[in-house]
């Protein structure tokens, strides 16, 4: 089987970049990290498709992007971890846009406690919104995309997937770190169907969820006894200051762009320097 990818060596910056006529679904997109995902895809040109939990907000915010950026936007509620409602989600796009070109998963969880002190639901619950709901949106865009020709999947993954950095966090890490290797083997997996997957590794980015999920389990270590570093000092930035959710946003646009053609399989450091 022929790997359908093109060689756009000879294309413009402009075509390169741009996200024309592509429709682009993004997970746990209503707010923070995702909204800024969802936003610089559709000023790139995509028709947005924002998922979240919070079926008021998603609908909000992709109105909102339409209607700044002048393409199709749509929200809708699903829950990553289930399967049913991770398809309805696809089913959809496919309906109302014809096809899914780029399917980011951002949707994630950041409950953390010392793990003398972690639950079984905590545990399963970090793994079924960051690991299996990766799978789901994964496997339902690779699905959709192999019927039209192709596309590509980025998956938020985290330093947490290359360390351990602060205590607290076992939950967290391991699942971050399987999602690192969930890339590399849908990667493999999916090349021959002109599908690409790349990873996006942000430091700590100071968004509503992050502060709120930072400070918890800062509490949740502190009860126990272990110290936490304060959320300033989370990211250890070598460019003189923290990242923003949108400095995380442009380099996702890069990897579901022609731009990086060439590349599948890796998970791009988003880190400013902290995994040096």
């Amino acid at each position: 089987m022929p790997f359908p990818f093109a060689d756009v060596s000879q294309e413009p910056i402009s075509e390169l970049l741009s996200l024309s006529g592509r429709r682009a679904v993004i997970t746990g997109a209503a707010q923070g990290l995702g909204k800024a995902i969802a936003a610089r895809l559709a000023e790139a040109g995509a028709d947005i498709l924002i998922i979240d939990l919070d079926a008021d907000r998603a609908s909000a915010a992709a109105d909102e992007l339409a209607s700044r950026f002048g393409v199709r936007g749509l929200g809708t509620r699903a829950d990553v971890s289930d399967t049913a409602s991770v398809v309805a989600a696809a089913e959809l796009a496919v309906a109302e846009f014809g096809g899914i070109d780029i399917w980011v998963n951002n949707a994630g969880l950041f409950p953390n406690a010392p793990a003398l002190e972690m639950s079984d639901e905590m545990w399963d619950q970090v793994f079924a919104v960051n690991t299996r709901g990766a799978f789901l949106g994964s496997r339902e865009a690779a699905r959709r995309m192999a019927e039209t020709g192709g596309g590509v999947i980025v998956n938020i993954v985290s330093t947490a997937g290359f360390q351990a950095a602060f205590p607290g966090m076992t939950a967290y890490v391991s699942s971050k770190h399987a999602v690192r290797g969930l890339t590399k083997s849908l990667a493999l997996d999916l090349a021959p169907l002109g599908i690409r997957v790349l990873g996006v590794a942000p430091s700590y980015v100071p968004t509503e969820g992050n502060i709120a999920a930072a400070k918890l389990g800062a509490e949740a270590a502190a009860a126990a006894g272990i110290e936490m570093p304060p959320l300033d000092v989370m990211n250890q930035s070598l460019i003189g200051r923290t990242g923003t959710p949108d400095d995380i946003a442009r380099v996702v646009l890069f990897a579901a762009s022609d731009l990086s053609i060439i590349m599948t399989g890796s998970t791009l450091l988003a880190d400013a320097g902290e995994m040096i």
